[in-house]
């Protein structure tokens, strides 16, 4: 299957302004691509930049892009190890970039297997039922949002903090209140603790039942975690800290989490996911599938790939419900509440509304 050409679109969603301890953000830094192929296949990835995490932009990835698709002109599109190791040989790093090219290169092989994604991978389908985020703001306005999750049906809340300890406690003491003592809720520090705020924080969570809390500190801060992990009473999920399956092995190690988030733009896509959670089940560590700001197209692919793999037990897939205010994917995962559900259609089984695409910005490589 030789590779005739890519276009590369800056996919750019408006979005409400979400919040997290680093930054907020105003619009989904989003880069799509289509490799076309002699066989009339056409494979389709898509990567979300989040610059205050990963240290990529749209633009950033929009110029990788373009030197990536010069690379794969003419090579087989199904040698899928040769293809991203010549990425990887190029750049160093660049993960958010590679992952949809990445993405695009497995959309193409279960195609022509004649296979949903999930099936190509190995897997059968599953229940996957996804928790919903709320972003950073008042103790009022955040237990508000909660109550109105749990009105609509929501059982799962993923809370971000990572502030000042007095105020995120705050946070969870009324979003408890408001929620009941039934609903699961997660925390997410996203880097913004120091390791004594992380000490004062996580204690004083402790009483609200508190699932897990993903990456209290910055990865700097690695060496300080199996402390923490150790004094805790709540189990510590590793996001931030594991971009690779080496970090996982440095990190499973070390034992410092419980537990480990993967996300296709933070370790290069769906290759990578793989033997991150290879690593993580041979240690007994089970994974999230998580995200950044991802439309329902790469949404579909982390739901084909959590449907394939048991040792991922938590979902945290509500990328495209975080304010986008618009949804151009044709076909794809569809959202029954907070579960999602996949067709049978080939590969990823999504695409994008090409009048949409006509908006974008975009080159043809």
């Amino acid at each position: 299957m030789e590779i005739l050409k890519i276009e590369v679109y800056k996919y750019s969603i408006p979005m409400v302004p979400f919040t997290i301890a680093t930054g907020t953000m105003h619009f989904a830094q989003n880069i799509l691509i289509r490799i076309h192929t002699n066989t009339g296949h056409i494979g389709v990835g898509e990567c979300s930049a989040f610059p205050m995490i990963v240290g990529e932009t749209q633009a950033t990835c929009y110029e990788m892009a373009k030197d990536f698709a010069a690379i794969w002109k003419n090579k087989n599109a199904l040698d899928i190890d040769a293809r991203l190791a010549e990425l990887d040989l190029y750049t160093a790093r660049n993960y958010t970039a590679k992952s949809a090219f990445d993405m695009a290169l497995y959309d193409l092989a279960a195609k022509n297997a004649g296979l949903p994604l999930y099936a190509f991978l190995g897997g059968t389908k599953k229940d996957i039922e996804s928790d919903l985020t709320i972003g950073i703001d008042t103790p009022e306005n955040m237990a508000e949002t909660a109550a109105k999750f749990v009105a609509d049906g929501v059982r799962m809340i993923k809370v971000k903090l990572g502030k000042d300890p007095a105020t995120d406690i705050a946070r969870i003491q009324k979003i408890r209140a408001a929620v009941g003592p039934s609903i699961i809720l997660r925390i997410d520090a996203n880097q913004g603790w120091s390791y004594e705020d992380a000490i004062t924080a996580l204690t004083g969570l402790g009483p609200y039942d508190i699932q897990f809390c993903e990456q209290p500190m910055r990865t700097f801060n690695d060496h300080l975690l199996p402390a923490l992990c150790a004094i805790s009473p709540i189990a510590i999920m590793a996001d931030e800290s594991v971009y690779t399956h080496h970090d996982a092995e440095r990190i499973i190690a070390n034992k410092a989490c419980a537990s480990i988030n993967i996300k296709l733009a933070k370790s290069g896509g769906i290759k990578e996911a793989l033997v991150i959670n290879k690593v993580a089940q041979a240690a007994g560590i089970p994974c999230m599938l998580g995200g950044m700001l991802e439309s329902r197209l790469a949404l579909s692919a982390k739901v084909h790939l959590a449907t394939s793999l048991d040792n991922i037990k938590y979902y945290d897939l509500d990328t495209c419900l975080l304010g986008h205010k618009i949804d151009p994917v044709i076909g794809g995962a569809n959202y029954n509440g907070m579960h999602l559900e996949l067709t049978n259609a080939p590969g990823i089984g999504a695409d994008v509304d090409p009048a949409f695409l006509q908006t974008l910005e975009q080159v043809t490589i």
